[in-house]
């Protein structure tokens, strides 16, 4: 795969939406597993890591046999322990309070709460911790990426858990441990310390070591009464919404701003929609609709925002930047984002 270094703006758009559609399927398959394996929200992440985990390995030696330069997982692991370590708990955390806040609250709710204020903590924390501005444009994108959130899923019919306020704690955890994850990935990109593989196949086995005790506590085996659809359902969620898709994600996030990865990766639940009427027999309506057309703009909107920037004008003989005009641009004066 391409160096997140040397990956066009678009290009990153593109992973980032492919990586958030794959994530909008993991919601149905991890409900199916409730039903058919018959195990809780904590052993459902647990298995999706371990799954995961074994076909990023897998992944992983297949490249170091075509490749033996590849770069060792242990010696990455070394160099950046601390990144890792940090992704995992991340990771851990924001999927697991994700289904919890499902269980306590209800799909709208957990939804909206988590995916809502996450493109919100990432946009705030970005311009703080990596100095990345959104600006007017990128900052309506947000506002409208997330009206059209709520107006998706509060235009569905839909059923509040059992404890709401639980359920909405939960999510805001999830949102943090998003923003969190988000943010990491994306500093790690600007100062390419390592591969968004790498960093993709650490982070999921530290993930994987948080969660098993609890895991533990909640009931690990699922049940084999109906082994085969249990396992085929495993098999998916951890190859395509988890190796797959963090590994695009993580790589799409050196080449797009923060902010704007949160904002595309709304794709997600547009994709769960989409899969709820095709596949639920869900029903549209206007306020669905025109939160989709929202959604779908602001998408739109930062991947076109993110296309290539014009290269820096050649030297004059004299020493001074070559200009073509009185209102050539100062090749030394940083680009707006």
């Amino acid at each position: 795969m391409q160096s997140s270094s040397a990956l066009p703006g678009r290009q990153g758009v593109l992973y980032v939406a492919i990586a958030a559609t794959a994530w909008g399927t993991g919601g149905a398959v991890a409900a199916e597993l409730y039903d058919v394996g018959g195990i809780g929200p904590v052993s459902v992440s647990f298995w999706r890591f371990v799954t995961g985990l074994m076909v990023l390995l897998t992944a992983h030696l297949v490249r170091r046999s075509r490749r033996p330069g590849t770069a060792s997982l242990r010696g990455w692991f070394t160099a950046n322990s601390r990144q890792a370590m940090v992704t995992g708990f991340g990771l851990a955390v924001y999927q697991t309070a994700y289904f919890a806040s499902v269980q306590q609250a209800g799909l709208t709710v957990a939804t909206v709460v988590t995916l809502g204020s996450g493109p919100l903590l990432v946009t705030v924390g970005a311009r703080l911790m990596l100095a990345e501005r959104q600006g007017a444009a990128g900052t309506c994108a947000v506002v409208s990426g997330v009206a059209g959130l709520v107006m998706l899923t509060t235009g569905a019919d839909a059923n509040t858990g059992p404890h709401p306020l639980l359920g909405i704690g939960y999510a805001l955890l999830s949102a943090v441990g998003y923003a969190g994850v988000t943010l990491l990935g994306r500093a790690s990109g600007r100062r390419h310390t390592g591969g968004a593989f790498e960093s993709t196949v650490t982070g999921f086995a530290v993930g994987t070591v948080c969660l098993l005790p609890m895991a533990l506590l909640e009931g690990l085996l699922p049940g084999m009464e109906r082994a085969v659809p249990t396992l085929g359902l495993m098999l998916y969620l951890g190859a395509v919404p988890t190796a797959l898709a963090y590994t695009l994600f993580f790589t799409g996030l050196g080449a797009v701003r923060a902010a704007t990865a949160s904002v595309v990766a709304l794709v997600e639940p547009l994709t769960a929609a989409v899969i709820g009427i095709a596949v639920f027999g869900e029903r549209l309506n206007a306020v669905v609709l025109t939160g989709t057309a929202l959604m779908l703009c602001a998408v739109l909107f930062l991947a076109a925002g993110e296309g290539p920037r014009p290269a820096p004008l050649p030297a004059s003989p004299h020493g001074d930047p070559a200009r073509t005009g009185p209102t050539a641009p100062d090749p030394a004066r940083p680009a707006k984002d």
